[in-house]
């Protein structure tokens, strides 16, 4: 997990994973490095892995994991894209793609309210993307992903439920749709699906 504000904060909640039976590890910047520039900090936590997921931190996509990673494998890109389609991309930078799922190329956010297909935050890389995010501070979006286009950059259309945090109100949905998920959670558990003490 990458953390940076706050992170003692995050360390505290989550601990080391035990009571979910997973591990977690902490890859934690001491200044601000942005999406690339964090994920390049956090190599030496991903051991001998060829392909890893990555998901941001202030968004909620539903997506299937097993088909997202099939479909990365498949094209054997260097990065999938989960992307949706908006009714208003005005917020978002939005992705083009052709018609066989290849990443032809970015634009960046324009303010207008019309559709678009926009990247959900979530990605599948293989490890060689490592290669070119430089040290240092750098962005997925605007200084990797456009370098890794020849290398084939894909794109997989989701249809779930999609939540950014960045405006008060998707932030209360957000929280609603996190307090139903711990509630289904918690009843797994009653039922002898889930064993996690906390519920």
């Amino acid at each position: 997990m990458c953390t940076g504000y706050l992170a003692d904060q995050i360390e505290n909640q989550f601990g080391d994973g035990r009571r979910w039976d997973l591990e977690i590890k902490y890859s934690k910047e001491l200044h601000p490095l942005g999406t690339a520039g964090a994920l390049k900090l956090a190599e030496s936590r991903l051991g001998d892995v060829s392909d890893f997921v990555v998901m941001n931190g202030d968004s909620f996509l539903e997506i299937d994991f097993r088909q997202f990673v099939r479909f990365h494998r498949r094209r054997r890109g260097l990065a999938s894209i989960a992307t949706l389609q908006v009714e208003n991309a005005s917020r978002y930078g939005t992705v083009q793609v052709d018609t066989g799922g290849r990443v032809t190329g970015f634009s960046e956010k324009v303010g207008s309210n019309l559709p678009g297909l926009i990247s959900g935050g979530v990605y599948v890389f293989n490890r060689a993307v490592l290669e070119h995010i430089p040290e240092g501070p750098a962005s997925l979006e605007r200084d990797v992903f456009p370098e890794l286009l020849g290398y084939g950059v894909y794109a997989l259309e989701q249809r779930g439920t999609f939540i950014d945090i960045g405006t008060p109100e998707e932030y209360a949905r957000a929280q609603v749709i996190c307090d139903r998920l711990y509630g289904a959670a918690c009843r797994m558990q009653e039922l002898g699906s889930w064993d996690d003490e906390k519920c």
